[in-house]
């Protein structure tokens, strides 16, 4: 009767609660609608942003100020924006690690508060300064959310659930993206009056999240593991399961905590060197940069020159570049209902593979477009396809993908090398990009179709499926891989094996 009680016990599948539900919500309303907002709220109001600043040069030197000088700031403007980024993925270990899950998102709305209200006084206190200075730190809190929110959701998240809720964040920052698109359209935010109430808006949801999130949990696996507080933990499992008995999964944490007593928390240049992460490692940065060398931002800088040459007039391109961000969101959701069905190496392959046969027929159909007087359509559509195949799978996954295959010792460093890649890769396309397209012209995107198809070669070699499977059983998938030996201790905790679940003590020497 005991086993089967144990049996029972291993096998109860995780449900989402209310507490679970909304602790979700929250951390992706305030923290990841903002990245995707501040990816696209300066780009439906750059003209007048731009007027503003020849304006106020000219109002302080008495001369209008010349064409290299404002495409050199408002290309700050832009680059700041991922340069803050990067920094921001720097500080996610250390803070993570000191302050917790929970803790650093709070601290986080500094980086989202203070450069809302220096952008939105911005044209009053007439300085460009300021928005390019606002724009670095508000990268900040973008490069920390990013990173963040989906290690703490892949936490507190029960592992039949933590696919779908991993891909929450990346839902917001669509959501964002289309909202600041919605908002940029020139009747309503997008013109010269409306401009720095639409980059202001940022710190709302900031302060939603700082209002609500303090009465939401921390990790339960932070709380337990890194901190050594086994009551706060259980009642805050027993908080986000709904139910009392929450035994079996905190003694898998237990059984976590033993294999990593002797890591302690691993730094980057301690994870750089660990043999038995190697492939991990390779992995989420192989994946990271495929995510952002993809094309995705090439495909929205070229999206207005496309709708142009199929006919659509220039104030109609702002209603379907809303429409492509409406169709991002789309796709977004039905990820997040099929994900821990598919499991995400299925998602990553077809994501990888239409994105890499979207950017080859775009090509064709851009060189064609003059000849053929139907090929501008297929060039939308192309561009629209190449979007739904970016939403279900190289957007969202990785980020998933990350949390699942590092346990929490390596987690902090391996999202802060993940998330300084991501920001690094995605500061490089903006950079070269415009030199690409100068030089390649439409077959630029055939550079951008040859990463989707090595990024996907490798997936289909060398990442497994994580799907519904624990931290510790993730590990030991690697373990043949990283060329290590993995021994199955009993020790002082008890050994539990079941469909699906295998609990272990995990002692790992390379051979």
């Amino acid at each position: 009767m005991g086993e089967k009680e144990a049996w029972g016990k291993t096998e109860k599948r995780g449900r989402l609660t209310a507490v679970l539900a909304l602790a979700t919500l929250i951390s992706a309303f305030g923290s990841s609608f903002q990245y995707g907002y501040n990816v696209a709220v300066i780009n439906s109001p750059s003209r007048f942003m731009q007027q503003f600043y020849n304006t106020t040069y000219l109002e302080r030197y008495g001369m209008p100020m010349e064409g290299n000088f404002l495409t050199l700031l408002w290309s700050l403007s832009v680059s700041m924006y991922p340069l803050g980024g990067f920094f921001g993925s720097l500080m996610v270990a250390p803070l993570v690690n000191r302050l917790g899950r929970k803790g650093t998102l709070l601290f986080n709305n500094i980086f989202s508060i203070v450069p809302a209200v220096m952008m939105g006084v911005s044209e009053i206190a007439k300085s460009y300064e300021i928005i390019i200075a606002a724009r670095f730190i508000v990268g900040i809190c973008a490069g920390l959310s990013s990173n963040v929110v989906p290690m703490y959701l892949g936490e507190i998240a029960p592992k039949n659930l933590r696919g779908a809720l991993g891909i929450i964040p990346q839902l917001f920052i669509t959501i964002g993206i289309l909202s600041a698109q919605v908002l940029g359209i020139r009747n309503i935010l997008g013109n010269s009056t409306g401009w720095p109430i639409m980059l202001g808006l940022t710190g709302i949801p900031a302060v939603i999240e700082l209002l609500l999130l303090p009465f939401f949990p921390e990790s339960p696996r932070y709380m337990l593991i890194q901190k050594g507080d086994e009551k706060t933990a259980k009642k805050a499992l027993q908080r986000l399961r709904g139910w009392d008995d929450v035994d079996s999964e905190l003694s898998e944490m237990r059984l976590e905590e033993q294999s990593e007593k002797a890591e302690g928390h691993l730094s980057v240049l301690t994870l750089l060197s660990q043999r038995s992460l190697r492939w991990q490692l390779i992995s989420i940065i192989i994946m990271n940069m495929g995510q952002q060398l993809s094309g995705v931002n090439a495909i929205y800088y070229y999206a207005d020159n496309i709708y142009a040459t199929a006919g659509v007039k220039p104030d109609d391109i702002q209603f379907v570049t809303v429409g492509t961000g409406a169709v991002n969101v789309v796709m977004t959701i039905a990820a997040v209902f099929i994900v821990e069905a598919s499991g995400r190496r299925l998602l990553l392959l077809c994501g990888f593979g239409i994105c890499c046969g979207g950017c080859v027929m775009l090509t064709v159909a851009l060189n064609l477009q003059d000849s053929v007087t139907w090929m501008p359509y297929v060039s939308i559509g192309c561009v629209i396809v190449y979007v739904m195949g970016h939403a279900i799978g190289p957007s969202p996954i990785p980020y998933v993908v990350t949390t699942e295959m590092f346990r929490q010792s390596a987690r902090p460093a391996a999202f802060m090398v993940a998330g300084s890649v991501h920001w690094l890769s995605n500061f490089t396309v903006g950079l070269v990009f415009p030199f690409l397209e100068s030089g390649l012209g439409s077959y630029c995107f055939i550079v951008f179709s040859v990463i989707c198809l090595i990024t996907l070669l490798y997936i289909w070699l060398m990442v497994p499926e994580t799907k519904n499977r624990t931290f510790l059983e993730v590990c030991q998938m690697f373990a043949k891989r990283n060329n290590v030996e993995i021994n199955l201790g009993d020790g002082d905790l008890p050994l539990k094996k079941s469909r699906g679940s295998l609990e272990e003590v995990l002692q790992v020497t390379a051979l």
